[in-house]
């Protein structure tokens, strides 16, 4: 099995950006306004944190908007390399999407419930330029789009990694005593870990490195 692409999600500053990439992290998530759930930073500081990152480290900015529009006024503040869609984005949307930002990679978070979310994360997968499968709970009154650092049955996980036609990123719940079993159950092109490298909210250099470590990055 080839090393997994890491993602350390939640960076709050450039300072916490460059301890992941010198830990070894490809890629940072960047989370922008959410309903709910840990991590977000101000769209300014997304936009520094985004203009300090080296290439080829990839920077995900994390949007809750669902509106095509929305999504583009969100990353033009930003200037981010990728965006990642944690909420549902309708099928015919995605090529407006890319037609108004062609250089830009699309990341869809699909939230792992139950054998339905299979089939659509295989539907998914016909026009986003990659998954990543989360733990949160979009139904709720008060959506819950990742960050809860739950696990969830990771053979869907599996069984959608399988079947898509695009990259698939694994998160939620993940840590460096899970992660290793997660690998070998799901076998994905990439991780993506948030509270499984942080202590009282802020990234922690030990937690990291021990991740880092079991991932066999």
């Amino acid at each position: 099995m080839t090393r997994p692409r890491i993602k350390i999600c939640c960076i709050a500053s450039v300072g916490e950006a460059w301890m992941a990439i010198d830990a070894g992290a490809s890629a940072l998530g960047l989370v922008g306004s959410m309903p709910s759930g840990p991590g977000v930073i101000e769209d300014e500081t997304i936009a520094r944190i985004a203009q300090a990152v080296p290439p080829p480290v990839a920077t995900f900015l994390l949007t809750s908007e669902t509106a095509v529009d929305l999504i583009v006024e969100h990353h033009r503040r930003t200037l981010t390399s990728t965006i990642q869609l944690v909420d549902a984005l309708a099928d015919g949307w995605y090529s407006e999407l890319k037609r108004k930002l062609p250089a830009i990679k699309i990341v869809q978070a699909v939230h792992v419930r139950d054998d339905k979310t299979v089939e659509e994360a295989v539907r998914v997968s016909e026009h986003a330029d990659a998954l990543l499968l989360d733990s949160g709970d979009p139904g709720r009154e008060v959506k819950v789009l990742g960050g809860t650092g739950r696990t969830h049955d990771w053979s869907l996980s599996r069984a959608i990694v399988e079947r898509s036609r695009v990259p698939v990123y694994l998160a939620g719940g993940l840590n460096a005593g899970n992660v290793r079993e997660a690998l070998d159950a799901v076998r994905p092109f990439g991780l993506d870990v948030c509270s499984g490298v942080r202590t009282d909210g802020k990234l922690d250099p030990a937690k990291l490195a021990a991740f880092m470590a079991a991932a066999g990055a």
